[in-house]
């Protein structure tokens, strides 16, 4: 099997054990193995009750993954998240105790209720892979890997992220309302007492171990990037820049993550090389997120996709 062989088997072997406490979300359970293959973050939006939790732990289950939850709250503190060091009399030095950030896939659910001050204590963890105690670096693994839930409607008592941790998630996937389909599909289920929401009952094969997974990681960047696909990444992200419909553009990472999601969607789908579609495919997930809208676009209703569809219309497409 080659690289290109072995990295749709796995996209096609993980939405195969998904799926079964998992319906429909093709697209986001894509997504969300994007963003663990490429060492990025994600950020899940979407009402409550459309599977984004259960996605993550499905998505654990199935890659092998130690999995780990932190419930955000207005009064979470960042000892709470990362840990601290507690005096052992015993021994007599601090123990390092260890927090929920310690772990592989963590699921930061509802990350807009807790305030920036512990919000903030994500950062170097996501950014580094490491956490920083008392002078001490702790390293977290290669596969460490945040998926933040926020509910894009309830306002009251949460705290919007800062622009600069919004910049870290590789992805902002927006997880909808299922189709009719989708929706017959639960019911049924539901109505036979077949429950959603136990991940160990569902019968989830492991199909991937941490080998297998960096393995694909070295295979997923002999996926070629052609420079006029790279001059169109550039072209893209400085469009954003220089519209009116938009008070802060697209920054340099932003750039540098979009030509890393185009190149695992074109590896997902079994191509040695990223296409123009690749880019545009990733272009709403990995740019909407990182944009402030103006004012008057706002009270307009326009949505940063939007905007982001009319600023790429504005882009010419490479041949």
């Amino acid at each position: 099997m080659d690289h290109v062989e072995e990295l749709a088997s796995l996209k096609r072997d993980v939405a195969r054990e998904v799926r079964k406490v998992v319906v429909g979300q093709d697209e986001a359970i894509e997504g969300m193995l994007v963003a663990l293959l490429a060492q990025g973050h994600v950020l899940l939006e979407g009402v409550p009750g459309t599977a984004k939790t259960l996605m993550v732990r499905a998505l654990a289950a199935t890659m092998g993954l130690a999995f780990g939850r932190i419930q955000f709250t207005p009064d979470l503190m960042p000892s709470d998240i990362l840990g601290t060091n507690v005096f052992d009399f015993e021994r007599g030095r601090f123990q390092l105790t260890k927090g929920p950030i310690f772990t592989e896939l963590l699921l930061a659910d509802e990350i807009n209720r807790a305030p920036a001050k512990t919000q903030s204590a994500l950062l170097e963890a996501m950014q580094e892979r490491q956490v920083s105690l008392d002078g001490q670096r702790h390293a977290l693994g290669a596969d460490f890997t945040v998926f933040a839930t926020q509910n894009p409607v309830e306002q009251e008592g949460t705290y919007p992220l800062p622009e600069a941790q919004l910049d870290r998630f590789l992805l902002k996937i927006v997880v909808g309302y299922p189709s009719v389909e989708d929706e017959d599909r639960i019911l049924a289920h539901a109505s036979v007492g077949v429950g959603s929401v136990d991940v160990a009952a569902a019968g989830i094969d492991r199909v991937a171990t941490r080998e297998r997974i960096a393995a694909v990681r070295e295979l997923g960047h002999q996926v070629l990037i052609e420079d006029r696909v790279r001059g169109y990444v550039r072209e893209l992200v400085r469009a954003t820049r220089h519209t009116p419909a938009i008070l802060l553009g697209a920054g340099p990472r932003a750039g540098v993550h979009l030509l890393v999601a185009s190149r695992w969607y074109a590896a997902l789908e079994g191509r040695r090389f990223v296409t123009p579609d690749d880019v545009r495919r990733a272009l709403r997930p990995v740019i909407g997120h990182r944009l402030v809208l103006a004012p008057e676009v706002e009270l307009d209703g326009l949505s940063a996709s939007e905007v982001i569809e009319r600023v790429a219309a504005t882009v010419e497409v490479p041949r």
